[in-house]
């Protein structure tokens, strides 16, 4: 099963990439076209960024039912696997960052396997060991569970907003599947580039690196070297200029009390 929906997380957003493509060269792209698509990008790489990584993963801050169930959908939606999974693989790669054991390491298997082909060759989690927190919790188990109808939701709004505005065709590929494969990239090179190139703030045991584009492209999660150092803080950016929007909307939902428990970098040294 797992092996199946890696397949179709790599395969079919690419497929859509190259058919809104061909689509492109013969109609030309409408501005709510790529409005959509940059829309979907930025609630759905949220949803990767603050709900599966921040919150689920790492516990950095603790949030309304509603709001985690938000941040959950938005990240199913984005279409990198079910929640479970997802969180066990990221634990996992912190327990063995760049070691054996590492899921997605470039150093013992080069670029495109920690970029992408690991998830072709998936190793059966133990869940009980790895996500004993979201295994007794219902709420994420309900999102684990619904993945693929969330999924579905997330191709289904731009559909329907681009049919208000010309046609469903365009809103599917460019804010469904096109959205998909630059979140899908963009997040897989924190995997790659980012225990490659870059710089290095802190000493720590794996070969993570800080990428200012990389950051950009994440919403914060490109400062990779910093986020090693203090796994568990809600903020990667730690500079005034490196740029952590996924951190300020964490701080915005707690301005209006939708958030709390945000947990600092000297806490969070030694959290997984």
């Amino acid at each position: 099963m797992e092996r199946r929906i890696a397949w179709a997380v790599v395969s079919v957003p690419a497929l859509g990439t190259l058919a809104a493509a061909a689509w492109a060269f013969k109609t030309g792209v409408q501005p709510i076209d790529l409005a959509l698509c940059g829309g979907m990008y930025v609630a759905t790489m949220l949803g990767i960024t603050a709900g599966y990584h921040r919150h689920f993963t790492h516990r950095s801050f603790q949030a309304r039912p509603a709001v985690r169930t938000l941040l959950g959908a938005l990240g199913s939606m984005a279409g990198q696997g079910p929640l479970l999974y997802w969180v066990a693989a990221h634990r996992r790669h912190h327990q063995h960052a760049d070691r054996p054991g590492d899921p997605h390491s470039p150093h013992e298997g080069g670029f495109w396997h920690a970029h992408l082909t690991w998830m072709l060759q998936p190793t059966p989690e133990d869940w009980v060991r790895v996500v004993p927190d979201l295994l007794k919790d219902d709420l994420a188990m309900s999102l684990h569970l619904r993945y693929f109808a969330w999924v579905g939701v997330g191709l289904l709004i731009p559909a329907l907003l681009g049919a208000l505005a010309h046609r469903p065709l365009e809103g599917l590929l460019w804010g469904g599947l096109v959205r998909m494969f630059l979140v899908h990239h963009a997040t897989w090179l924190v995997n790659s580039w980012c225990h490659l190139v870059g710089g290095r703030a802190h000493e720590t045991a794996d070969r993570s690196t800080n990428s200012f584009a990389c950051a950009l492209l994440t919403l914060g999660e490109g400062w990779h070297n910093n986020h090693h150092a203090a796994p568990a803080a809600a903020r990667h950016g730690r500079a005034w200029w490196q740029a952590d929007l996924t951190y300020g909307a964490i701080r915005l939902l707690e301005r209006f009390g939708l958030a709390s428990q945000l947990v600092g970098a000297c806490e969070a040294k030694d959290q997984p």
